[in-house]
């Protein structure tokens, strides 16, 4: 029997030609390949399945069925992955860096393999240039406490271990991945900051096309968490933060 892989990079699209080969191309550059590569697509209509059959030897394992949305299709890639890690890296998303797997398996050997691994995020458009840093750096220590001031960890940069995840709260149809990471991190004990930026995030992604939907379900997601006064104070101060660095950078 073959060892398991130490991580497994999912990618979840659907009607995404014009951006999934970009994605499959950050990863299969990587100068370290000892991981496994996920794809689930939702039954796409466009020329994505035809791109995922053309890569097919990049890609450890893959399915094209109709799922109930993103969240659904990142439960189906949870059952999917076998590696002790998983890290969603979705269509247009790309790594950092060709050595970004092989610095990240160096920090994980050398802390033992801590529950969590994450960093850093660059913000790109669809030409792949460089907007800027994402707006929510993250803290020097990341805890679940942290996630009272937004989201300050990006989805795309950070590695769960499978045996602290938890299956994604469908009840959430645009921000289970706050739950989900607010929940990941409150199960862990050893939290490991990498201080590299792992991952290029596109703009424009599913949650900040959905943007008042979103805080409001993260507003009820922190209120199970942190309580309803904890929270409504807090959100003066995120809303402060936000329409500061909306005004000087004009973009958020």
């Amino acid at each position: 029997m073959s060892e398991k892989p130490w991580l497994s990079i999912i990618t979840v699209v659907y009607n995404s030609e014009n951006l999934l080969q970009g994605t499959i191309d950050s990863i299969a550059a990587q100068s370290l390949q000892n991981f496994q590569y996920i794809i689930v697509d939702g039954k796409s209509n466009d020329g994505t399945l035809d791109i995922i059959k053309n890569n097919q030897q990049h890609i450890s394992k893959w399915i094209s069925e109709v799922d109930s949305g993103l969240y659904d299709a990142m439960n189906k890639a949870l059952e999917m992955a076998d590696g002790k890690y998983v890290w969603f890296i979705n269509s247009g998303d790309k790594l950092m860096n060709t050595n970004t797997i092989e610095d990240l398996y160096n920090q994980a050997v050398e802390n033992n393999f801590p529950d969590i691994i994450y960093g850093e995020t660059m913000i790109i458009d669809e030409n792949d240039e460089i907007i800027g840093p994402r707006r929510l750096k993250t803290p020097d220590n990341l805890q679940w406490k942290s996630l009272k001031n937004g989201l300050v960890v990006c989805h795309q940069s950070i590695l769960v271990s499978k045996e602290v995840a938890p299956k994604y709260n469908l009840k959430y149809t645009i921000a289970a991945d706050y739950d989900w990471i607010l929940q990941s991190l409150k199960n862990s004990t050893n939290i490991l900051n990498s201080k590299i930026v792992l991952s290029k995030y596109l703009d424009n992604g599913f949650s900040k096309n959905n943007i008042r939907k979103a805080l409001r379900q993260r507003f009820g997601i922190m209120i199970r968490f942190y309580g309803f006064i904890p929270t409504l104070l807090q959100h003066f101060i995120i809303g402060f933060r936000f329409f500061t660095f909306l005004i000087k950078n004009r973009r958020f």
